[in-house]
């Protein structure tokens, strides 16, 4: 669990569903444009790079005795939370009750999550040692669907012959950004989804907004 959670971790990962009000067919430059993004910044790519960009800063706050609580979480502020479609993430996690939510609930609720995964992964990034043992390589075969695709990383630890593999959910705009991830079938965006439904089930909506004002800072 402790190999599974630094994983999650560190690709834990605001940006809405990319939308176009004019079909791609009538915008030739539009077209183009998407060609050269996909060249120069494919999804397998930029999942591949939040990963080494996270891991060689967390190795040098390790180098330079600076990997304090506060320190890793700046790290993830700067290094992850910009490579996360939070708002993406926070409607999924909502799912069927999002439309019932108005603006200011949803910030909320993006709010909530966000400091969630701050607080959690930095305690898991505090406490794990061997960095220098994780190897992570990409699947070339990336499946895709407009402007969203699913990459497969296979995450070595150990020199274990049998690396673990995590799909990460991603979406683009100006950029590819991660919304969700998924290890052995299991989604983390579904995992908030339950335990938000298990409340609303119980308690109601309104319930969960006031127990969620009250966690967030």
């Amino acid at each position: 669990m402790k190999r599974l959670a630094i994983i999650l971790a560190i690709f834990h990962m605001s940006v809405a569903f990319a939308t176009d009000a004019m079909s791609s067919t009538l915008n030739p430059v539009k077209i183009i444009n998407d060609q050269v993004a996909d060249i120069i910044d494919p999804p397998n790519t930029a999942a591949l790079n939040i990963m080494v960009n996270a891991l060689s800063s967390l190795k040098e706050l390790r180098k330079q005795n600076e990997a304090t609580n506060e320190n890793i979480k700046t790290l993830i502020k700067i290094k992850l939370l910009p490579n996360i479609a939070m708002d993406v993430s926070t409607e999924l996690a909502l799912k069927k009750h999002w439309h019932k939510l108005n603006t200011k609930q949803k910030q909320i609720f993006q709010k909530y999550i966000t400091q969630s995964l701050i607080k959690d992964y930095a305690g898991i990034l505090g406490s794990y040692e061997k960095l220098d043992s994780v190897s992570i390589s990409v699947d070339p075969n990336v499946k895709r669907k407009n402007n969203k695709a699913i990459v497969k990383l296979m995450i070595t630890i150990n020199d274990d012959p049998k690396p673990l593999i995590i799909s990460l959910k991603m979406i683009r705009s100006n950029q590819w950004r991660v919304y969700d991830v998924v290890f052995s079938g299991v989604s983390l965006m579904k995992n908030y989804r339950a335990q938000f439904d298990s409340h609303i089930k119980r308690k109601g909506i309104n319930s969960l907004i006031a127990k969620t004002i009250k966690k967030i800072k």
